[in-house]
């Protein structure tokens, strides 16, 4: 998914004027995109001359980075060894079913590729 650079942004609106289901405003002098609107088209992608309309897969080492700071501050509340690994294994199941939803979306959006 898309997501806007604040520091590259210079606000021209560009992005906003050629957004083609109007999911991109300007706040605060910056575009932002209102995700539930965004139809993942690319065309801010695109069009954007500051390259300030970046690809969420650049954000997978800070999210990685999140999720991990997420399980230390909850198995803080752990008080033996025996708990801290009980609640280890319960964030691998999270996770896992997190990809499992993640392989099973994709195997489905493929199908659905496959049939148009």
């Amino acid at each position: 998914m898309p997501w806007i650079d604040e520091e590259k942004c210079s606000g021209c609106g560009i992005c906003v004027k050629n957004c083609p289901v109007e999911a991109i405003c300007m706040e605060n002098g910056k575009a932002k995109i209102d995700m539930g609107k965004c139809i993942r088209c690319g065309k801010c992608h695109e069009i954007c001359p500051q390259n300030a309309v970046r690809h969420d897969s650049e954000k997978i080492p800070q999210e990685v980075k999140e999720n991990i700071e997420w399980a230390k501050r909850l198995m803080k509340h752990c008080k033996t060894k025996k708990e801290k690994q009980e609640f280890l294994e319960r964030m691998v199941k999270h996770f896992n079913k997190e990809k499992i939803v993640a392989e099973k979306s994709l195997s489905k959006i493929k199908e659905i590729k496959d049939e148009n």
